[in-house]
C-alpha cells in the first residue's frame, strides 16, 4: 500500500459496506445522505473531527477514527493540493445498494471529489477523495499523436467487464503489444495519481514507437462496493485480470501474439513475475519501481520516512502503532482461518496472499527477459533496487537501469523527495519510455 493522493491511498479510502435499499425509501435516503455529507464537510472545515465521524457506521468508525481523519484533512491533503478554498454543489448517484453524494472541492493547488456513500439507515459507510478532472494544476492531457488510435476494449473478470483502452500505433500491424499494470489500490486505467496519469503517458509513448498497449480499470476500481467485505486476494485483484487481459490482447488481429509483454508499475511490477510464470507465453516483462515484497513492514517504512521529513508531515507517525499492530496480527494469522476485519484497510486474506510471495525469487525461476527500471529518488521502493541489482548482477537475461532524480512515478522528485511530488503535474520522463520501447523491440518472438 502506498501513501499517495488518489483513490488507492489507504488513508483516503475506506471500505464500502452495501445493504439493500428499499425503493420507497430512496428519496429520503438521498436527502439524508446529502445532509450528512454536508455536515461532514462543514465539520472538517471547522476542525471538528469528532463531529465529522458522528454518522459513520461501525466499520467506518474503526477504519477512520477522528484522529486519522483529522490528520488527513489538516496535514496530508494540504501537503498535496494546498489549502481548502471552496466547494461546489453536490450531485447524487447510486453505487449498487448505496446512495452516493459527490461534492467537488477546490484547493489552492488542485481539486478533489469528495464521495460519501450512505447505507439505507443513513449511516456513512464509505468516504473517498478522488482526483477532480479539469481543475487548475492538472497535468496537460496529451492529445493522441497523429496516426495513433485508441478505442475502448473491456477486459473480462468474474465480477463483470473491466473498462479498458486499446492504444494502437500507426499502420496495420501486427504490432508487438503490452498489457499495462497499475500499482496498489483501486486504480483507473490511467493510474491517475493526483493530476498525473502515468499509464496513459506510457501507452502513448509506446504507440509512437510502434507498440500497442491495453490498459484497464482494476477490479477494485470498477467494482469496489461489490467487493467490499469480501476476502479478496492479490491474485483476484491483480494476477487473474492481467492474465485475462493478455488473452484478450493476443486474440486481436492487430497484435503479434508471439511478441506480447507486461509492463507493471509498483504493485503491478511486484506481480509481473508471477503473471509471467502463470501465462507462459510472454516475450518479456518490464518492471517499473518493483518492490521485492509488499507487506505492512513496507507501509511502516514509508510512514517513518514521511514522519522524518518533519513539519506538517511529522503527524503521519501517529499512524505507525496501528500499522505495527496489524503487522503483528498478520504474522500470527492462520491462512486457513484468517481473522475478520480490516488490517490497514485491507482484509487479512489480502495480506496473507502476499505473505510468502517474493518477486525476486519468482523472477529467478523465469527464463524470459526482464527489464527492471527504478527512479533513484523513489523513497517508497527505491531501497529494493539494490537487491534486484545484487540478485541479477552479470545476468544476460535481466537488464537493470536507474534514473537519478526521478520519483516513484518516474517524474522529477523534490529535494528531498516528499509525498507532495505526486501532487505536481507532470509526465513520465520520455527517456524512460524510450528505454522501455527500445528494449521491447529488441526481444525475440516467442516460438
Amino acid at each position: 500500500m502506498s501513501i499517495r493522493m488518489n483513490a488507492r491511498t489507504a488513508w483516503l479510502l475506506t471500505t464500502l459496506l452495501g445493504v439493500a435499499l428499499p425503493g420507497h425509501a430512496a428519496r429520503a435516503a438521498t436527502e439524508t445522505c446529502v445532509g450528512r455529507s454536508g455536515e461532514l464537510l462543514q465539520a472538517l472545515r471547522g476542525g471538528r473531527y469528532e463531529d465529522a465521524t458522528r454518522h459513520f457506521d461501525a466499520r467506518m468508525a474503526a477504519a477512520l477514527p477522528a484522529r486519522t481523519i483529522g490528520q488527513l484533512w489538516s496535514t496530508m491533503l494540504p501537503a498535496k493540493v494546498g489549502a481548502f478554498t471552496s466547494s461546489d454543489a453536490p450531485s447524487t448517484a447510486r453505487a449498487g445498494d448505496l446512495q452516493v453524494v459527490q461534492t467537488p472541492l477546490h484547493f489552492a493547488r488542485g481539486g478533489l471529489l469528495m464521495r460519501v456513500a450512505c447505507q439505507a439507515d443513513g449511516t456513512i459507510g464509505g468516504l473517498y477523495f478522488l482526483p477532480l478532472p479539469g481543475v487548475p494544476g492538472a497535468a496537460p492531457t496529451a492529445a493522441l499523436p497523429d496516426g495513433i488510435h485508441a478505442r475502448p476494449l473491456d477486459v473480462p473478470s468474474p465480477d463483470g467487464a473491466l473498462p479498458g483502452m486499446l492504444t494502437l500505433p500507426r499502420g496495420t500491424g501486427p504490432f508487438p503489444a503490452a498489457v499495462l499494470l497499475a500499482g496498489s489500490g483501486p486504480n483507473d486505467m490511467d493510474e491517475t495519481i493526483g493530476p498525473n496519469k502515468p499509464l496513459r503517458d506510457i501507452a502513448l509513448g509506446l504507440a509512437e514507437a510502434g507498440i500497442a498497449t491495453l490498459r484497464y480499470d482494476k477490479r477494485t476500481h470498477a467494482y469496489g462496493s461489490q467487493l467490499a467485505g469480501q476476502p479478496i486476494t492479490i491474485d483476484q485483484e491483480v494476477t487473474d485480470d492481467a492474465l485475462a487481459a493478455l488473452r484478450q490482447l493476443r486474440a486481436l488481429p492487430h497484435v503479434d501474439p508471439s511478441r506480447t509483454f507486461v509492463v507493471g508499475h509498483s504493485l503491478g511490477a511486484l506481480m509481473a513475475p508471477r503473471i509471467a510464470q502463470r501465462d507462459g507465453h510472454l516475450a518479456g516483462a518490464v518492471l517499473l519501481a518493483a518492490p521485492e515484497r509488499m507487506n505492512l513492514e513496507r507501509v511502516i517504512h514509508q510512514l517513518r520516512y514521511i514522519e522524518g521529513l518533519g513539519g506538517d508531515y511529522a503527524a503521519v507517525g501517529k499512524q505507525i502503532p496501528a500499522v505495527e499492530s496489524a503487522r503483528e496480527a498478520m504474522a500470527r494469522a492462520d491462512p486457513d482461518h484468517p481473522p475478520q476485519g480490516l488490517f490497514f484497510h485491507a482484509p487479512a486474506a489480502y495480506w496473507l496472499s502476499l505473505r510468502d510471495y517474493d518477486a525476486i525469487d519468482t523472477a529467478r525461476a523465469l527464463h524470459l527477459p526482464l527489464l527492471v527500471l527504478q527512479g533513484l529518488a523513489d523513497y517508497q521502493v527505491g531501497p529494493d533496487f539494490a537487491r534486484w541489482q545484487q540478485a541479477f548482477r552479470g545476468s544476460h537475461r535481466v537488464s537493470l537501469h536507474g534514473y537519478p532524480g526521478l520519483s516513484h512515478l518516474f517524474m522529477p522528485a523534490g529535494t528531498p523527495p516528499t509525498p507532495a511530488d505526486y501532487g505536481r503535474a507532470g509526465h513520465v520522463d520520455p527517456a524512460v519510455i524510450r528505454d522501455i520501447a527500445a528494449w521491447m523491440l529488441r526481444q525475440h518472438p516467442v516460438s
